[in-house]
C-alpha cells in the first residue's frame, strides 16, 4: 500500500515560497521515491530548477520515510542547516509534509499532490481505499465499491455498465461485475444481493481524530 503523489508545477512552489531564498529540500525514500516524485532524483531535479530560479539549496535529504517518527531524529541531526533555511519544502505525501512541519518553526511547503491510497501492481498503482471509517469489503470480496465504483454505489451494478466496462470510459472495468465474479469464485455469490444502506459517512471522522496506541 502506498500513498500515490504527482508532483507540483514549479510555479505553484514558488508561489509558495513568496520572499524565502533559502531553501531546504525533503525526499521521501518510500511513496514518493516508487512514484518517481520525490526520491533522490527528483530531490536533486527540483533543487536545479530553484537554484535556476535564483533561489539558494541550503541543503538537501532524502529520509527512509518522512511520516515515521524517526524523522524527527533526522531532523534534529541535520538541524543546523535546516535553521540556515528560510523555508523547508517537502517532497513527500502530505503525512510527511505533517510531520516535518510540526517539528519546525519555520515554514514547510509541500513539492507534490498526494491522490490517493494505492495498491502496487507490475502495471502501477490503483485505488483501493478511501478510508471511510465504515468499511464493506467483507461484503464485496475485497474489491471496495466506494473507490473502485464510478458512482461510489454500495448496490450495484448500475444500468449503465456495458459488456463489464463502466459507463465513464470503456478502459475501466465495472466494479460491480468484478465483485460479483470474484464472489462466485469464492462461492459466495449470496452476498451480492444483501442490501447495503446509505453508508455513515460520520465514521470518517472530521476533525481529525487520534487513535490511542
Amino acid at each position: 500500500m502506498r500513498v500515490i503523489t504527482e508532483s507540483k508545477p514549479l510555479e505553484e512552489i514558488k508561489g509558495y515560497l513568496g520572499k524565502a531564498e533559502r531553501l531546504y529540500l525533503i525526499g521521501c525514500g518510500t511513496c514518493t521515491t516508487l512514484c518517481e516524485t520525490g526520491g533522490e532524483k527528483e530531490v536533486e531535479d527540483l533543487a536545479k530548477s530553484l537554484s535556476g530560479e535564483g533561489f539558494m539549496i541550503i541543503g538537501t535529504l532524502v529520509l527512509p520515510t518522512v511520516c515515521d517518527l524517526l524523522t524527527l531524529e533526522a531532523l534534529s541531526e541535520n538541524g543546523e542547516k535546516i535553521e540556515k533555511a528560510e523555508a523547508v519544502v517537502v517532497l513527500s505525501c502530505a503525512l510527511g509534509v505533517q510531520r516535518v512541519s510540526s517539528a519546525l518553526k519555520k515554514p514547510v511547503f509541500p513539492g507534490v499532490n498526494s491522490l490517493f491510497l494505492g495498491l502496487e501492481f507490475e502495471e502501477g498503482f490503483l485505488e483501493v481505499c478511501q478510508q471511510c471509517g465504515d468499511c464493506v469489503l467483507g461484503f464485496t470480496a475485497g474489491i471496495c465499491p466506494v473507490v473502485r465504483c464510478a458512482k461510489g454505489l454500495l448496490n450495484g451494478p448500475c444500468g449503465g455498465s456495458h459488456e463489464g466496462k463502466c459507463e465513464v470510459s470503456s478502459d475501466i472495468p465495472c466494479a460491480w461485475i468484478e465483485i460479483y465474479e470474484r464472489l462466485r469464485e469464492i462461492g459466495r455469490e449470496e452476498d451480492f444481493i444483501l442490501y447495503r444502506a446509505c453508508k455513515d459517512w460520520s465514521k470518517k471522522g472530521k476533525p481529525g481524530r487520534w487513535f490511542k496506541k
